[in-house]
């Protein structure tokens, strides 16, 4: 009798033990969460520029010559989001700057017609340690092309990159990017060589609710 209660025992505890393996713990948290809840695969997360800051594209990593932005924003669409830690996958949808926010301090250049992000979408990559990353389709890559009117009328400008680094904050909800070099591959002699993209978003919002990074 005493072995039998013996291995019954030990069956219950086995039978219980089993199923709590495979299921996820109350304390699990997702990658990506707004308001204490996990962001949703498919929801989509909206951002600004962070108040009172510029998104600029500089001819160098220490200059201030080149194209200064006061309003862009940025749409992506959440993939992934995992239990942390872990990374959370996006697309990114949308990346707009508003031409009449724009100026550029270029000798012999008027002014911004318009700045346009090309070969959408991206897929942004976004881990518990809070590095951003953005790289483009396979056979793709990262572009911004910036149409500019000059004395000698209007030029275009491309730059591309094959992807981009960034940090997320939980401070701010943000996400920043600091000198992301681009290289011009077509243009004028007006176009600078490398352009130097540095901007932060903040507050990443899901449906108006700050997104936090775990």
């Amino acid at each position: 009798m005493r072995t039998r209660t013996l291995l019954t025992l030990v069956g219950t505890v086995a039978a219980l033990a089993l199923p709590m393996a495979g299921t996820a713990s109350a304390d699990d948290v997702a990658v990506l969460t707004a308001g204490g809840n996990p962001v949703a695969s498919g929801d989509t997360l909206v951002a600004n520029l962070a108040g009172g800051t510029n998104a600029t594209l500089y001819s160098s990593a220490t200059g201030t010559s080149g194209i200064s932005c006061t309003s862009s924003q940025f749409t992506a669409t959440v993939g992934d989001n995992p239990t942390a830690p872990g990374t959370a996958t996006e697309s990114l949808a949308s990346h707009t700057f508003d031409s009449a926010s724009c100026s550029s301090n270029v000798i012999g250049v008027l002014g911004v017609t318009s700045i346009t992000v090309d070969n959408l979408p991206y897929t942004t990559a976004v881990s518990s340690a809070g590095t951003v990353t953005v790289t483009p389709a396979a056979g793709s890559t990262i572009q911004t092309t910036a149409k500019l009117r000059t004395l000698l009328g209007s030029i275009t400008c491309v730059y591309q990159a094959a992807s981009l680094s960034g940090t997320a904050s939980n401070t701010d909800s943000s996400i920043s990017f600091v000198n992301q070099q681009f290289t011009k591959v077509s243009g004028s002699s007006l176009c600078f060589a490398n352009g130097y993209f540095t901007a932060k978003y903040a507050p990443v919002t899901d449906g108006g609710v700050a997104v936090i990074v775990n």
